[in-house]
């Protein structure tokens, strides 16, 4: 063994114990020293001795990213090590067995500074006792930062409580309560503490507990930057990426005018109307011989900060006038049924040339098509009615867990009048209402923005309409609406055709064959929640398309069955590390054709102006609880009795399983009744034996001559069979419609991925931070996402409203302080720093 010395000198004494890992081990309640020593890996437990060659620490842990390392104090160390020495036997020379003891309140303390402190609410009367009371150089006080449920201190103490007296004595360091629990097991300790500014006494009963008798002693083992770059100064630079232009690039053209400087952009900038989709040119660092192009729309009102030298701020204004920028909508006055503009109910009059133009055009491309076809029939029945699908969801409106931004799809036009567009196509293409979505038709080349109208909340589908009179009309003569042929269902060894579309807008097919019908989706939760499809069966085939390929499953008529539809999930490798991956499988199509008739015939639910219409939508009647099938002849061993088998086997002999409780969506009306492992046999009287079986129930209630919203479950539960009235909740598709976004956090209400977690906090559920901004007060206060805010400045958020009203009181730069529950059921308090100047509060509502 050879002796490795290295000098270091302590940079702090009262450090906070590292923080190692999350889901491992890590030291409380004490403070650590600092050093820039350079210790690594296997030098654990070394002593650190000073100039004198006294021990004063030992190693204990060190940043593999710099030359940070931690020691730990050796107060507590010598006490035990006086434990031991008292215990040794003189004859032996040897230590006895012995008990040292160790005491705890179930809770962690942080020492934290005066200043953070006083912005948690300690009065000013309290910390100049304290600072009278403490040792010259104190600098801050103990603040509970986490206490164990059901512990000593548990409805007692709350994380933000300020420490201030312990048994009459003012208390400010973590070593001197380390002392007084240690010797004070089994006894009642008086704790003086400020919550909010409010001076609160409490007894810790029943008493301060054995640390040893807490601590597990048994287990059990079952097998098992402009020169650098050299382009010239006052260019239009990217500094940060955006518009898919990327980070470094030089902007030459936009809407084909070319741009000198910022100067030029703004001018052209002021020239589009709000929403116009137009050409981008830059060049890029990288690659600076050659130009690149992009098509970007453009949302909102470009700002102009400049720098403010006497204030040390960057002020912001509008860098265009409102009053220049061009309305994207026209508005027309119409008289007798014919436009202003020349219209008439939304079609432009076009005079016999123009006419005999587009139907030259159309008789072009039609015969071009029909040239290029070497396709079956379903092919060109369907290709008419296939839609590329460009999906673009802006940063600011990142909500519900969306994990990309830009997604692709092929979609197929299931509706096509003159007033009115739909297309269906899976929910991992348009995963959340506020994207903007851009529709490519195969039918004509024409490309034209879509609204999304409808995301179900169950099904991986969602629904989005576009406006036919944005299309000129040679191109809406051609477009066709599939036929959705949803009965009878597709049985294992049919033969269906796979169409959809290439990246160049050609149609492509293959013929397959179903091998399963009916298998049932098992996609576990993503350590972000987002949507994931549950309750769902869909269509296996015998051949492997890819995971990217999507479409349509027809017949040889080129009726739809079912769509080949994009599903999410994410692959874990190991508590740290994950992936994202997608799978395709048939989506049936019965469940868009109930959708597609009420939104035609008008629904049940809210009215949604679409192109200028107001429709009423349909409403969703579902039973929120997830559930999973499990075969008979596994549901035997759980107790299910031989009679329940032949009645489930008499009514599905195919698929012969049982349909198993998995969880309730918190905040549901089957909350607390269900339970998980439940197997649901029967409703209201009927067999079930498939996910089907559960929704036709629920649609059978909207259809009673009488207002009922319950079910009648049969259930077994650990061999006891019971009858269960379960209600149920209409949800519509119009996903989540409002967020608010302040301090660089966005919180909205919860959304339905996350409620199928089983958790929502007592205090008020409505406030869920979902994601945070880089550089913003929420990321450098550590807000972060998977967390609601329950309390801002003491005032209780149970809603957005409550939230909104708590925080637009609060004035630029004052610090507020937060109380949060995570997603893992932690409390926690923290201040925060309001910065209205860059980062000022907004509100997003559809």
């Amino acid at each position: 063994m050879q002796v490795s010395i290295l000098a270091g000198t302590l940079a702090r004494l009262d450090r906070d114990a590292p923080h190692y890992k999350k889901d491992g081990y890590n030291d409380f309640n004490t403070f650590y020293m600092q050093a820039a020593s350079g210790t690594k890996g296997g030098s654990s437990g070394s002593p650190v001795i000073d100039w004198q060659g006294r021990a004063v620490a030992l190693n204990a842990g060190s940043k593999s990213s710099s030359a940070s390392a931690f020691f730990l104090p050796l107060q507590r160390v010598v006490r035990a090590l006086s434990f031991l020495q008292k215990s040794i036997d003189s004859r032996t020379d040897k230590p006895k067995a012995v008990h040292i003891p160790r005491g705890t309140l179930q809770m962690t303390f942080l020492h934290k500074g005066f200043d953070e402190i006083r912005r948690l609410g300690l009065r000013s009367e309290t910390e100049q006792v304290v600072r009278h009371a403490s040792p010259t150089g104190e600098t801050g006080m103990l603040v509970v930062d986490s206490v164990v449920p059901s512990g000593p201190a548990d409805k007692h103490l709350e994380p933000g409580d300020v420490l201030v007296r312990v048994n009459g004595t003012v208390l400010t360091q973590l070593l001197n309560l380390e002392n007084l629990l240690d010797d004070g097991v089994g006894q009642i300790l008086e704790l003086e503490i400020e919550r909010g500014g409010q001076p609160l006494s409490v007894s810790v009963s029943p008493q301060v507990q054995d640390l040893h008798s807490i601590t597990p002693d048994h287990f059990l083992e079952v097998s098992g930057a402009a020169r650098n770059f050299r382009f010239s100064c006052g260019l239009a630079y990217v500094a940060d990426p955006g518009a898919g232009v990327p980070r470094h690039a030089i902007i030459k053209k936009v809407a084909n005018e070319d741009i000198s400087g910022l100067g030029d952009l703004v001018s052209v900038l002021s020239k589009l109307s709000r929403g116009a989709r137009v050409p981008l040119e830059y060049m890029s660092r990288t690659d600076r011989h050659r130009k690149k192009s992009v098509c970007h729309e453009w949302y909102a009102l470009p700002q102009l900060y400049t720098r403010n030298d006497s204030s040390g701020l960057w002020d912001v204004k509008p860098a265009i006038e409102p009053a220049s920028v061009s309305p994207s909508i026209a508005i027309m006055e119409a008289s007798n049924g014919i436009a202003a503009n020349g219209s008439l109910y939304g079609s432009e009059f076009k005079s016999d040339d123009a006419m005999a133009t587009d139907n030259t055009v159309l008789r072009d491309f039609e015969g071009a098509t029909a040239l290029s076809a070497n396709a079956s029939l379903a092919e060109r029945a369907i290709e008419r009615a296939l839609i590329m699908f460009e999906v673009h969801v802006p940063p600011s409106c990142s909500l519900d867990g969306v994990h990309s931004q830009h997604f692709f799809g092929t979609g197929i036009i299931i509706y096509h009048s003159s007033s009115m567009g739909l297309a269906g196509v899976d929910k991992n293409t348009v995963a959340i209402s506020a994207s903007d979505v851009m529709l490519s038709f195969a039918a004509f080349p024409v490309e034209i923005p879509g609204e999304v109208v409808f995301l179900h909340p169950v099904h991986n589908y969602a629904l989005i309409a576009y406006n036919p009179s944005a299309m000129d009309p040679a191109s809406a003569s051609v477009i066709r609406a599939a036929e959705l042929l949803p009965e009878p269902a597709l049985q294992r060894g049919d033969s269906v055709y796979l169409v959809g579309l290439s990246r160049n807008l050609q149609a492509t097919s293959r013929k397959s064959i179903v091998t399963n019908p009916c298998a049932a989706l098992n996609i576990g939760s993503a350590d972000s929640p987002r949507y994931r499809a549950t309750n769902m069966e869909v269509i296996e085939l015998d051949t492997d398309f890819g995971s990217s390929f999507s479409g349509a499953l027809t017949d040889e008529q080129g009726r739809i069955r079912a769509i080949w539809g994009s599903f999410s999930t994410q692959v874990k490798y190991s508590s740290t590390s994950s992936e994202d991956h997608q799978f395709v499988r048939g989506i049936p199509v019965y469940a868009i054709s109930q959708v597609l008739e009420k939104i035609i015939t008008g629904g049940n639910g809210p009215a949604l102006l679409i192109n200028g219409v107001k429709r009423p939508m349909p409403l969703v009647r579902i039973l929120e609880v997830e559930l999973y099938p499990t075969l008979l002849s596994k549901a035997r061993s759980f107790g299910l009795s031989d009679e329940w088998i032949q009645v489930l086997v008499k009514k599905d002999p195919v698929r012969r399983q049982v349909l198993r409780v998995k969880g309730c969506l918190a905040g549901s009306k089957a909350e607390n009744l269900l339970e998980q492992g439940d197997m649901v046999l029967a409703v209201n009287k009927m067999p079930v034996t498939c996910f089907n079986d559960i929704e036709a129930a629920c649609q059978t209630l909207d259809k009673g001559s009488y207002s009922d919203e319950n079910l009648n479950l049969t259930i077994l539960r650990q061999g006891q069979e019971l009858e269960l009235i379960v209600g149920t909740d209409k949800r519509d598709g119009n996903g989540t419609t409002r967020a608010i976004n302040w301090c660089g956090c966005v919180v909205q209400d919860p959304h339905p991925a996350v409620r199928a977690l089983g958790f929502l906090p007592e205090e008020g559920h409505g406030v869920y931070v979902t994601r945070w901004c880089h550089g913003s007060p929420a990321h450098r206060y550590g807000l972060y996402a998977l967390q609601w805010i329950v309390e801002v400045n003491g005032k209780k958020t149970p809603d957005l409203n409550a939230f909104a009203d708590a925080t637009k009181e609060l004035e630029h730069g004052q610090f507020v302080r937060i109380r949060t529950v995570h997603l893992n059921s932690k409390p926690r308090v923290l201040t925060l720093k309001q910065d209205l100047h860059y980062w000022p509060t907004w509100e997003l509502r559809s």
